[in-house]
């Protein structure tokens, strides 16, 4: 059993690189050194190869034999899958949250989109991932159903990839922001139908231009496991 010290850098260790592959910050394909690593964080190799076999077992890393570690392209087939259990699910919360939406939830919800457009207006990639994340988690609170926004994270890994790939285009940004705003305002009218057709289209919209981004960054997917047509 691992020493509870090297169980916490091994933690650390993963999730900063979870999050620097789901970011970009390291690049799909990228060669992966236990020393490299080791040296950045100021531990042993073996906290760092911990790490890595957890990365590798979710599909972040690809481990090849005799040859190196290195990060994993995007998986297509993984994206589709996490665009289903979002849709089904987030079509749903969106629908209660409209149902069930207060007064002191309105002014939460406000402000949340208005804190996503300063953060537009200063082009900040970090900030925007980030306050996507906690508006689509406020709709889940908002509905009744918190937990939901955690299953759904779970899942939706090569999806965000996609996602950061996508804010690099300054304008994409922008798109998102409005898009929020619609789903936010049907909310806060009690229009259900209109908070679900929303959310729907939203949640779409990767997929709209999914193709562009699979070809400005083709090196960064890796399609053998899409079975072309799924939807």
């Amino acid at each position: 059993m691992a020493h509870p010290a090297a169980r916490h850098s091994t933690d650390q260790i993963y999730s900063v690189l979870r999050t620097d592959i789901i970011s970009g910050a390291l690049k799909p394909r990228e060669a992966m050194s236990e020393a490299r690593m080791a040296l950045r964080f100021g531990v042993s190799r073996t906290p760092v190869r911990e790490a890595f076999k957890r990365l590798v077992e979710e599909g972040f890393l690809v481990a090849v034999p005799q040859v190196g570690t290195f990060v994993a392209p995007i998986d297509l087939a993984a994206v589709h899958d996490s665009q289903f259990v979002r849709e089904t699910l987030e079509c749903r919360t969106v629908v209660l949250a409209a149902q069930r939406i207060g007064e002191a939830d309105r002014r939460r919800l406000e402000a949340q989109v208005e804190e996503q457009a300063q953060a537009v207006r200063r082009q900040d990639r970090p900030e925007i991932f980030r306050l996507d994340e906690v508006f689509h988690a406020e709709i889940s609170r908002i509905a009744g159903h918190r937990a939901v926004w955690s299953m759904i994270e779970g899942v939706k890994a090569q999806m965000d990839r996609v996602r950061c790939l996508s804010l690099e285009t300054p304008s994409w940004s922008e798109v998102i922001l409005n898009e929020h705003r619609i789903i936010a305002d049907c909310i806060m009218r009690h229009d259900e139908n209109g908070a679900e057709a929303a959310m729907r289209a939203h949640l779409r919209t990767v997929f709209a231009t999914i193709d562009k981004i699979a070809k400005d960054h083709a090196d960064a997917f890796d399609n053998s496991g899409l079975v072309h047509g799924a939807s």
